[in-house]
């Protein structure tokens, strides 16, 4: 009888040595993917593309288009000018969604939200939404997506307006 639970408690030990190993495998798998640093999304190097996304007055002032597959918003703001916003939130890279009942956008990760203008209403976000180049030809916007501008909060002069005819 003694043989048996002398057994049986090597066996037990033996067991409980192996899943404390295993656990400490997975804390410092985890740790370390924590601690390493993450691959940008998006590259200072990346080519963009230019886009041409309609005729001035196809946009109403006061709103927010999206533009999927350039991974941006058009917003044309109060006073008639154009913002090219990332869709991409500035606290932990999130794609940060337009709400149209609150005339805000709302993270959905950590709940910053930015206004129209893509400064910062709520935190946890750093500072405000990254801008891409606006430019208008012949009453047509284009956006340029190979250059993404970063800054701390709105300024007017980020604002791109249709010449007056």
């Amino acid at each position: 009888m003694t043989a048996d639970k002398l057994n049986r408690r090597k066996f037990l030990n033996r067991l409980w040595a192996g899943l404390g190993i295993v656990a400490a495998a997975e804390a410092i798998a985890f740790l370390s993917g924590y601690f390493s640093p993450r691959k940008p999304r998006y590259s200072p190097t990346d080519p963009g593309e230019v886009f041409t996304v309609g005729a001035v007055d196809d946009f109403e002032p006061g709103t927010v288009t999206a533009f999927v597959r350039g991974k941006f918003y058009l917003a044309r703001i109060g006073n008639g000018g154009f913002l090219a916003l990332s869709r991409t939130c500035t606290h932990l890279g999130c794609t940060v969604p337009w709400n149209a009942d609150e005339q805000q956008f709302v993270c959905p990760c950590h709940a910053s939200t930015f206004d129209i203008n893509g400064d910062v209403v709520q935190p946890p976000a750093p500072r405000a939404m990254d801008l891409f180049e606006v430019s208008i030809e012949n009453d047509m916007v284009r956006v340029d997506t190979g250059r993404r501008l970063k800054r701390t909060a709105f300024e007017a002069s980020q604002a791109v307006y249709p010449e007056a005819t």
